[in-house]
């Protein structure tokens, strides 16, 4: 098989890269290096320094006519989003046109897109399902939606194969420290600096957090199955930041010093996605607990 991975240097795109290496694939990189870094990347992988929104970025696939496409190049961060909303639709939303007519163009078997659970916004349920309402509170979310919705209208129009999956809160290796959904990130950051963590309100505020390799095994799934689907990909389990500062100070062997500020205004209370249709429809189910994954998320940060 011969993929290309937009945002192939970036965290969970350097993950599923490798995956894929070692699945025996030939990987194409497409990444403007912005967040991403050359070294996350497999040195078996060919690196493209391009941006998604460029005429030779289409150019690339193209010429390479991959099998797959697994399109996670994005803007990300919330709070830029709503600072620059002109930035953050150029690239989620006419970037991944471009991608879109690449793809179409060199008749590739399947576009595999990153989503998120930004879409629904602050959606006041226990348990989001795939066809509940979306309604985006930040530019991000609503360019992510619009690109959804782009690479449907571009299947009926065309007949481009996809799916598209919508990620909880992702964590791991290789996150940085900063924007919407990198608490982890954040949190173990300033453990490793010693300086205190800051909690937001009470902290009972709840996240469906996902270990980034069952991210990446999901993505591994939808080449064969999905086909035409929106999925969301999840543990279906709430965390609080609470919770999750009592995990990362057992893993940590010490007291974790603490401060409490006022919460933020716009921030989601609670989100948890069920994940029923992944495991019905890409018989995929997450294999790692909170536990677990952030023991090797840490134990990665501190032998560096």
């Amino acid at each position: 098989m011969k993929a290309i991975v937009t945002g192939g240097a970036g965290f969970i795109g350097s993950h599923l890269v490798e995956e894929l290496i070692s699945n025996g694939a030939e990987v194409h990189v497409l990444d403007n290096m912005i967040s991403g870094q050359r070294d996350y990347v497999h040195p078996h992988a060919i690196i493209h320094t391009e941006d998604i929104c460029s005429a030779e970025a289409k150019q690339i696939i193209v010429r390479e006519k991959p099998d797959v496409v697994f399109h996670l190049a994005a803007q990300a961060d919330v709070s830029r989003s709503i600072l620059e909303p002109e930035y953050d639709a150029d690239v989620n939303i006419n970037g991944t046109i471009n991608i879109l007519k690449a793809c179409h163009e060199s008749s590739v078997s399947k576009m595999i897109f990153s989503s998120t659970s930004g879409v629904y916004g602050n959606l006041q349920k226990d348990l989001i399902s795939e066809e509940d309402l979306t309604c985006p509170i930040s530019y991000y979310g609503l360019s992510k939606l619009t690109a959804e919705s782009y690479i449907r209208l571009f299947h009926q129009l065309y007949g481009l194969p996809y799916t598209i999956l919508r990620y909880g809160n992702v964590y791991g290796p290789r996150q940085t420290a900063k924007g919407e959904g990198g608490v982890v990130a954040v949190f173990l950051d300033r453990i490793k600096k010693g300086l205190p963590l800051s909690i937001h309100g009470d902290g009972e505020q709840t996240r469906d957090f996902i270990y980034v390799k069952d991210i990446v095994n999901a993505n591994l799934a939808a080449v064969n199955q999905g086909h035409l689907e929106t999925i969301q990909v999840s543990t279906a389990q709430k965390t609080s930041i609470n919770h999750l500062l009592n995990v990362l100070t057992q893993i940590h062997g010490s007291k974790v010093n603490t401060v409490h500020t006022s919460t933020r205004a716009g921030d989601i209370k609670h989100s948890c996605l069920d994940n029923k249709k992944a495991r019905q429809i890409l018989k995929w189910r997450p294999e790692s607990d909170i536990f677990q994954g952030l023991s090797e998320t840490y134990t990665s940060l501190f032998k560096h």
